[in-house]
């Protein structure tokens, strides 16, 4: 039975995707669960204007996410920490740290977004990569400054 996923399966592959399946495996699982329609003339041309949609709002995300993207690129984040003997840093200095001090210079960036391998636990000048979009990743400069 051919098929349109309307969301992604993993199994299968992408919302959008005509597939073949067992007629079993569409009729008892897939349909009663609203993962796929069956193909015909209508859903399909449908599943194409979706398709058109969705590009659409992808390319507008993306175009608002490269501004923003130019903005970040090359900023500098001063991050004020405890420090003991031998400039030790008390703690660490974690992506939630990295978003609020972005979030006081006015950009809201998700925690998630912020690619950072371990914690920061020493003083320096750090180059943190933030992902907003596959294609769309602007690095900051973060300094580890003692409070």
């Amino acid at each position: 039975m051919k098929v349109i996923l309307t969301e992604d399966v993993k199994s299968l592959g992408n919302a959008g995707d005509v597939v073949d399946v067992a007629d079993g495996f569409a009729r008892n699982f897939l349909i009663p669960k609203n993962l796929v329609v069956q193909a015909s003339k209508g859903n399909l041309a449908r599943v194409e204007q979706i398709k058109t949609a969705r590009s659409n709002r992808e390319e507008k995300r993306k175009r608002t996410l490269s501004a923003l993207a130019e903005k970040l690129e090359g900023f500098s984040v001063d991050i004020p920490v405890q420090v003991g003997e031998d400039d030790r840093v008390f703690g660490a200095v974690t992506s939630t740290m990295i978003a609020d001090a972005l979030r006081t210079k006015g950009f809201n960036i998700e925690r998630k977004t912020i690619q950072l391998e371990d914690p920061i636990k020493q003083l320096g000048v750090y180059n943190i990569e933030i992902k907003l979009h596959a294609e769309v990743r602007p690095q900051i400069r973060v300094w580890v400054v003692s409070a």
